[in-house]
């Protein structure tokens, strides 16, 4: 990339960086719908993958994750189950935090760069947000139970039932409409980006 292209992907990486702050830090981050509790911070990952690709979908990713550990030990808005994970293991608290975000901003950056070959740029913005979310409730859950679960608080939680059935019962809806919600903000941003010709910020070959 040019020196201007580099400048712009600075700008977009620190945007997306205060947004996770923002998010993280206060209750702007969460969107109350009836009993659900939606959260936005999956948000600025699917646009840093969309504009900067696997790179900026790793760094944002690992941006989240950190915070998201902090958060178990009461810095921003508290998590709860955070805070019982990181009383169990602290280290593995960490994993359980940081690695699935990472992941899910690398995975979506890979993932929109071969959708914007096919279908294109345009739906590829609308895809990269659900994956965004999709993967990190995935990710997230998996790394609960493969870490954390032989333990009496998520065997509590699980109840005895399998992976598949306590996932789908512990995220419910609020993991669908997380998705929905995702998708469509990060589709239409991302489009919008695209018409006022911000995206790609990568050179053409």
């Amino acid at each position: 990339m040019n020196k201007k292209s580099n400048v712009r992907a600075l700008a977009i990486m620190g945007l997306m960086t205060a947004l996770l702050i923002l998010f993280s830090f206060t209750p702007i981050g969460t969107i109350p719908i009836g009993p659900l509790s939606i959260t936005l911070n999956v948000i600025p990952i699917a646009m840093a993958a969309i504009a900067l690709g696997p790179v900026g979908g790793l760094v944002m990713g690992c941006v989240f994750g950190l915070l998201s550990f902090l958060q178990c030990i009461g810095v921003g808005v508290p998590s709860g189950m955070g805070a019982i994970l990181f009383s169990i293991d602290p280290f593995l608290a960490f994993i359980q935090r940081f690695i699935p975000r990472a992941l899910d901003g690398f995975l979506v950056g890979v993932l929109f760069r071969l959708f914007e070959k096919k279908p294109g740029p345009r739906p590829a913005c609308f895809l990269a947000g659900f994956f965004s979310a999709f993967l990190n409730t995935a990710f997230f859950m998996s790394a609960l139970v493969l870490l954390f679960g032989n333990t009496d608080y998520v065997q509590g939680l699980m109840n005895g039932r399998s992976f598949l059935v306590f996932v789908c019962a512990f995220v419910g809806i609020n993991a669908v409409v997380e998705m929905v919600v995702c998708t469509l903000i990060s589709g239409f941003v991302g489009v919008a980006l695209y018409h006022a010709k911000i995206l790609p910020l990568r050179e053409k070959k």
